[in-house]
């Protein structure tokens, strides 16, 4: 520990600090900033934080240690890199293993930062909006002609919309699980944009069964499984960019083969699917404290939220489709429902992890339309 490394920014700003994970690695990503008080571990495996660095705005990090066998939520750490404030080696939780952060970031190749000004960051992100960023640990990285030579790979590396990261980020091939209790209610078709493994958890211990399919997946291969409900799940990047996912969609809606919730980018896609138009926010919202109103029934919940692109209210086809969820920080729409048919939508995490549990409801009422 205590080997230098640099934060650099597109605006040439730069932030010097002490590595984490991975040493003389140079990652580069679009930096973020996540207000849980929780969840590291959840949140460098979301696959929605593909090509993201994410900076922790929780001062105190890696105390309560690493468990993999229960908070990861995909195969793999997807975010690009991590940038923390003070680094706790120590584990002082019953739940820890062995394993430190540290430890955890070596094992998936991936570098972070500690060290450094978190809440400058944060409030430089907030007034500029994301913005492409590197992370170095590599030999030397504080010195001046280092900083000149990678700047320029910085400003000439893409950026996260110009990828369809979904993807990159979806299973390899489909697989198969097993409902939970005596008797399986049905089958549903999970299309993995990037799904954390607590969705599956919170479907299969309705007592579902799940052929979960990569996001290319054709509207052929799920009409011959014959779905009793179709679940559209949260995945990273621009949603404009899922053109395929786009096309099956559309074609599932306007088939009425079987109800459909989806999530985050699901919910995203859904929207596009249906005529209506997608736009990237300033800054995002990232962090398990996001208040947000159920039109329904007019409450107030807290949810755990990560998405960088928001649905335009302005291109929603009213007559078809009806607003169900508002966010209390800006109103942007945070979900929406089809008139008459089972479809609906949310941009929030009801599946938490990290974040409160309070809206697990709507998997409830995925069970109740099929």
């Amino acid at each position: 520990m205590n080997k230098k490394a640099i934060l650099i920014l597109e605006d040439q700003s730069y932030y010097t600090g002490y590595a984490l994970g991975e040493l003389n690695k140079k990652s580069f990503g679009e930096i973020v900033f996540n207000t849980g008080l929780t969840g590291y571990q959840e949140i460098l495996t979301d696959p929605s934080y593909a090509g993201q660095m994410v900076t922790l705005t929780y001062p105190e990090i890696g105390n309560y240690g690493i468990n993999e066998s229960e908070d990861n939520q995909s195969r793999q750490i997807f975010a690009a890199g991590l940038i923390i404030k003070n680094f706790s080696p120590i584990n002082s939780s019953w739940r820890g293993e062995e394993a430190n952060l540290n430890d955890f970031l070596l094992k998936y190749n991936c570098n972070g930062l500690y060290g450094v000004d978190t809440r400058q960051i944060t409030r430089k992100i907030r007034s500029q909006g994301a913005m492409k960023a590197l992370i170095s640990t590599e030999e030397n990285c504080w010195q001046n002609d280092y900083l000149v030579k990678v700047s320029q790979e910085l400003a000439e590396f893409p950026s996260i919309g110009e990828k369809d990261l979904a993807s990159v980020v979806t299973c390899p091939e489909p697989y198969f699980l097993n409902h939970q209790g005596t008797e399986s209610k049905g089958l549903i078709v999970v299309l993995d944009f990037g799904l954390k493994i607590n969705m599956l958890n919170l479907l299969t211990q309705r007592g579902y069964d799940l052929w979960v399919l990569p996001a290319n997946a054709s509207f052929e291969q799920i009409k011959n499984l014959k779905p009793n409900g179709i679940f559209l799940s949260n995945g990273p990047g621009d949603p404009a960019a899922c053109l395929k996912a786009q096309e099956t969609v559309k074609k599932l809606i306007d088939s009425g083969l079987a109800p459909i919730f989806g999530v985050c980018l699901g919910h995203q896609i859904l929207a596009l699917a249906s005529g209506a138009k997608t736009f990237k926010l300033k800054f995002g919202h990232r962090g398990s404290n996001h208040p947000v109103k159920d039109l329904n029934n007019n409450k107030v919940y807290i949810t755990s939220q990560n998405h960088g692109y928001a649905v335009l209210e302005s291109s929603l086809n009213m007559d078809e489709l009806r607003i169900t969820h508002k966010s209390l920080n800006d109103e942007t729409i945070e979900g929406f429902e089809y008139k008459n048919k089972p479809i609906f939508s949310v941009q929030f995490h009801p599946e938490a992890c990290p974040g409160p549990e309070e809206t697990s409801y709507l998997f409830d009422k995925f069970a109740s339309l099929i």
